[in-house]
């Protein structure tokens, strides 16, 4: 197998997925592009700002394509590229991007309120508390994870800090003049993308290296980053979403852009042959292949976390409903390439060869693939090293910020009372009493989030815990799609095109988790706590749904 025929291959699937079956899921769930968003609706020019799709799209994409379709793929090689690719091209066109267009519809359609809303309209009050409870704590650890590789990033790199700062700098200014209609997108585009390359070039030549200035060590310059990158975080949780959050994420989205186009034309030039075989024979299918291949690669095939971000930032913005295809569907899609270049990055070298890469980071192996690749354009072998890394860190940072924000609006949804509306926030108040209202304030929530994800840091407990979140984030997309499967059957529409899905996600995620208590029973009390916990409420949520399905179809 040749690496350009892999690639050609999936981006044919891929736009036949997006016409053919994108237009079935259009009239199922009932698309009216004339019909009022809550963007215009319930405008505040903070969390609720109509946004051009193009803007809307970066935003939404930077934030869903982290390190994950990057990480889970070439991880998941080690058994193959076959089994690794079925699930890519399956789970992304009919689990993981029905799974997003079903989740920024439902939120859309509910006034842009999460999908814990719609779970408590399916499951009642308590069902939404443990689902919220349940997206809290999953969003602690995003937040916690990524600053903590973030700041490594930014010790064993001071490129891409001073890069990622200048980034920082650059989106208010953006933001300002495209906001209040300065410039138009257009124009602002035209200047500030050029000037968002140089900077990453100008990142090379002043690097910020925090051991070097203050004459530290690498873990005290990794913890002052750290405390950095939360403060950044409380930021882009606070500030209006036009101010910083959205200008960043989609100046972001043109590095993204630049290098899966590097990647796509630098396989195109060099044709790596796939020397890694398709199955990798002497691997137990169980527990390697199932459950765990299927949540060690999330994004790039369905990720419950693009549930969150769907409804919980990107349906606050989105103008019309004839987006929603194309945010919620077609980025998906994007970024199931992405995942398909993170495999061929690494399965052109044999498998001792991919073993000896994936011993260290991910990213890492993915950025010397593609930087080899690159080598045939006569783009420099540390050029495109240094460019393909700052690009993911720059990623990381999108998904860091994101989930911090997303984490806040889930913290003051999980305080408010039975029955309160969240689009009518003085009425909510008054039900709330001065203490619930205290801590459901914009500023308490985040700050609780942030100090949270801080003591998981400093604790270490984040890198105990990591192995659990490949199936705590599919179970999340298990519970998405069960919202959305009661949501069809209650309202008398197409529903087996959710609900397999959905029993699938379920089994496999619960399986991780069973084998996941068993494994670590002796190794781990934390991770054993977790996984009890985790398993306990998704057993209580289908318990609840299975009830709440047959009242709907009784009726």
């Amino acid at each position: 197998m040749n690496g350009l025929t892999l690639l050609v291959g999936v981006c044919v699937l891929f736009l036949g997925a997006y016409f053919i079956y994108g237009r079935y899921l259009k009239r199922w769930f009932g698309i009216d592009p004339a019909r009022p968003c809550p963007s215009k609706t319930h405008q505040d020019g903070i969390d609720y700002v109509p946004t051009p799709m193009a803007v809307l799209f970066g935003h939404h994409f930077a934030s869903i394509a982290g390190a994950g379709p990057i990480v889970g793929p070439i991880l998941a090689a080690s058994l193959g590229w076959g089994p690794a690719m079925l699930w890519i091209v399956l789970g992304c066109i009919f689990v993981g991007s029905m799974h997003d267009f079903a989740a920024l519809f439902l939120s859309v359609r509910n006034e842009g309120r999460s999908i814990a809303y719609v779970i408590e309209h399916e499951l009642g009050y308590y069902g939404r508390q443990i689902f919220l409870f349940f997206c809290v704590a999953s969003l602690v650890l995003v937040v916690a994870v990524f600053t903590s590789q973030i700041a490594e990033s930014f010790v064993s790199t001071p490129s891409v800090a001073s890069s990622s700062i200048f980034f920082m700098a650059l989106a208010p200014i953006f933001g300002v003049l495209t906001s209040r209609r300065i410039l138009t997108l257009a124009e602002g585009s035209l200047i500030f993308v050029p000037i968002l390359f140089i900077l990453v070039w100008f990142g090379t030549i002043v690097p910020i290296d925090i051991p070097k200035i203050l004459g530290c060590t690498p873990e005290t310059a990794t913890s002052i980053w750290i405390v950095l990158l939360l403060y950044y975080g409380l930021c882009a949780s606070i500030l209006p979403v036009d101010f910083l959050l959205q200008p960043r994420d989609y100046l972001n989205s043109y590095l993204l852009y630049a290098m899966i186009i590097l990647g796509f034309i630098g396989v195109v030039t060099y044709r790596p042959d796939i020397n890694v075989p398709a199955f990798v024979t002497g691997e137990p299918l169980v527990p390697k292949m199932f459950p765990l291949l299927f949540v060690t690669i999330a994004c790039g095939a369905c990720s419950g976390f693009h549930a969150l971000v769907a409804s919980g930032t990107s349906s606050k913005q989105i103008k019309s409903e004839a987006h929603i295809l194309p945010i919620g569907y077609g980025a998906m899609l994007i970024e199931g390439l992405l995942a398909t270049l993170a495999i061929i990055s690494v399965c052109y070298l044999d498998l001792p060869g991919l073993r000896e890469v994936t011993k260290g980071p991910a990213p890492i192996a993915f950025a010397k693939g593609l930087a080899t690749f690159s080598e045939k354009l006569g783009l420099p072998y540390e050029t495109g090293l240094n460019f393909v890394s700052l690009s993911i860190s720059a990623f990381m940072l999108t998904s860091m910020d994101t989930a911090t924000r997303l984490a806040r609006f889930v913290w003051q949804e999980m305080l408010l009372p039975r029955g309160a509306d969240p689009d009518h926030p003085e009425a909510a108040q008054a039900q709330q009493g001065k203490l619930r209202r205290f801590f459901s304030s914009r500023w308490i929530a985040t700050i609780t989030v942030v100090i949270l994800s801080g003591w998981m840091i400093f604790s270490g407990e984040s890198a105990q815990i990591w192995p659990v979140f490949g199936a705590s984030n599919q179970l999340l997309a298990a519970l998405t799609l069960l919202a959305v499967s009661l949501w069809l059957t209650r309202t008398k529409r197409p529903v087996l095109f959710a609900l397999l899905p959905m029993i699938w996600m379920m089994v496999i995620s619960v399986w991780a988790l069973v084998f996941l208590i068993i494994q670590n029973i002796n190794r781990s009390i934390s991770l054993v706590i977790i996984s009890v916990f985790l398993l306990a409420m998704a057993c209580l949520l289908i318990v609840l749904a299975v009830k709440a399905m047959a009242k709907a179809r009784k009726a």
